[in-house]
């Protein structure tokens, strides 16, 4: 009989997967990558568009960001610095040189509208921002009404070398003309930033295990995104447990991962930059997957090891011509997350590739790795996997009870991982994680037998589209600030290619307003993904008794979309 009747899942871990992980091994994320440095240092550490930097270039990099931060921005520790870039060598070198130097990481997705900008901006208090040129424009258009100082700039090719980086950007901006225009005065361009600070000492920020490392903002049900605050012991420890979940199976100095999803999502900042760092693997960074013809083409000249992606990511790949007569022999591990993996999908997958497609399951909040599905499983299994080690899961009922194996309740996680809290938002913070110290999803679930978990609805209204979390409340507050409605409610749609998609059903103030006038005004004030799939209007809107609009109710009542 086995002894861990609250832990199922631990008499089923893989072959060579401890229960526990070693918190203690690196006291900060700085000192996780110093130590990458020392042991890896003439190893390929990142590729982008032909260049690869290899650990020791990192090393010196970093540290010349580093210095840059504190002697010319004058930049002191818990100083918050936004990046708002892709797959950029750049932001590996920043990632390391900001954690270096003290600071606290705002990732911002580039493709966010002045909106969402300023508001992630203002609520982090970031005093720098780092930004690609092509997105640059956002910037300015916001930055004089945050609490921005300093403005960093670099262009796609800056790292690419002579004569490359020369010729990129020239194309990239003149005949692609893929950089609108923009005036930042007193902006200051990444490789000066680097040449300013290649000499002086280097910086020894005091650097403790609870102090906040990345500042990663997330939706919540008010609809307006909060910063959950992500410490170093958080980091290290979902590196920490990542690394011995997939360890066993990889060789160290050998791996070669792509990394097609950005670094500003923790998917990709954990799992691939921060792990594989540790295992002294080597990131190939697709910096635009969405041209598929072109990351296909990228695929056909990498012998890769590894590769991470949501569902639309494994979908798009096997319907881009070429992409099937690709060589998958060293292909060790496929892992997908960010959003359910789709059976039809996963099993397309290993047919082509031979490589089973498991399934991962993670919150921004739990930095953000809780179950992995075992590495060697022959087959998709509809789970999300086992928990990982030092990490309690636990399904629970309304009254915070927990539930027995097979009965259907929210999952609840608790373990080292889970985040600090909500940046500024304490009461947030208590919303979401109680007393004992569960963190409470709202994805209702089930465990079987053996510890695996299943997803079997989200209790929130939240909408995942393509792995990104859209937040109805967000988008109705954009639609409604139209002068021609009267209500509206947002709610997520089957969809083949995205997982959901976004549906506005809109009951009309004026009976002008047209479906076109509403898609105008929301890519105009919302980021690609947010936007709505299908505009419906209706005569009313079902609602509570106390006149709540009854979201669930129109989710419901969805035969198609339309």
């Amino acid at each position: 009989m086995s002894g861990n009747s609250n832990r199922p899942w631990l008499d089923h871990y893989p072959k060579g997967v401890p229960q526990e992980i070693n918190l203690d091994e690196f006291p900060s994320i700085i000192a996780l990558l110093e130590n990458c440095f020392d042991r890896f240092r003439h190893r390929p550490a990142f590729s982008n568009m032909g260049r690869t930097i290899n650990y020791g270039d990192l090393d010196r990099l970093s540290q010349q960001f580093a210095r840059f931060l504190v002697n010319d921005l004058k930049c002191v520790k818990g100083d918050r610095i936004a990046m708002m870039m892709p797959n950029v060598l750049q932001y590996p070198i920043a990632i390391c040189g900001a954690l270096r130097a003290g600071r606290i990481i705002v990732n911002t997705n580039p493709m966010y509208t002045a909106r969402e900008l300023k508001h992630q901006l203002e609520d982090s208090g970031a005093s720098a921002i780092i930004v690609l040129d092509n997105f640059a424009h956002t910037v300015a258009s916001v930055a004089a009404d945050t609490q921005v100082r300093h403005i960093i700039t670099t262009g796609l090719g800056d790292l690419l070398g002579f004569p490359k980086s020369v010729i990129t950007n020239f194309v990239v901006k003149h005949v692609k003309k893929l950089v609108p225009p923009f005036s930042l005065p007193g902006a200051i361009r990444f490789n000066s930033a680097l040449g300013r600070g290649s000499n002086g000492p280097p910086p020894k920020p005091q650097v403790a295990a609870d102090d906040i490392a990345f500042l990663q903002y997330t939706g919540g049900t008010t609809g307006v995104a909060k910063g959950a605050m992500l410490t170093h012991r958080n980091m290290i420890a979902n590196m920490q447990q990542a690394s011995a979940w997939i360890g066993a199976g990889m060789q160290e100095g050998e791996e070669v991962i792509i990394t097609a999803l950005p670094l500003y999502h923790i998917f990709a900042l954990t799992a691939n930059c921060l792990t594989f760092m540790k295992l002294g693997g080597h990131n190939y960074l697709i910096t635009n997957p969405r041209d598929m013809k072109g990351f296909v083409a990228e695929l056909g000249r990498i012998r890769y090891t590894s590769i991470t992606g949501v569902n639309t990511l494994f979908n798009g790949l096997l319907n881009t011509p070429g992409f099937n007569d690709l060589d998958f022999s060293s292909v060790r591990m496929t892992l997908g997350g960010g959003m359910a993996v789709q059976r039809a999908v996963a099993d397309r997958w290993k047919k082509v590739t031979g490589s089973t497609l498991a399934e991962a399951y993670g919150l921004t909040e739990t930095s953000p790795a809780v179950c992995i599905n075992p590495l060697d499983i022959a087959e998709y299994n509809g789970s999300i996997g086992l928990p990982i080690p030092s990490t309690e899961v636990n399904i629970q009922d309304d009254e915070g009870i927990a539930q027995p194996i097979g009965q259907i309740g929210e999952l609840c996680v608790r373990g080292p991982q889970v985040m600090k809290g909500y940046w500024n938002r304490p009461e947030e913070t208590a919303k979401i994680i109680d007393a004992q110290g569960w963190l409470h999803t709202g994805d209702i679930a089930r465990m079987d037998e053996k510890g695996f978990f299943y997803i079997v609805d989200r209790k929130k209204d939240m909408i995942l589209v393509s792995g990104f979390n859209v937040y109805p409340n967000e988008i109705e507050d954009v639609v409604a600030s139209m002068p021609g409605v009267l209500e509206v409610a947002a709610i997520g749609v089957p969809d083949e290619k995205s997982g959901e998609a976004v549906k506005l059903v809109i009951v009309k103030k004026d009976p002008g307003l047209t479906e076109e006038a509403v898609r105008a005004h929301c890519r105009i004030e919302l980021t690609g993904y947010k936007q709505p799939k299908y505009v419906e209007f209706r005569e009313s809107l079902p609602k509570s008794n106390v006149g709540k609009i009854l979201r669930r109710e129109l989710r419901d009542a969805v035969t198609k979309p339309g």
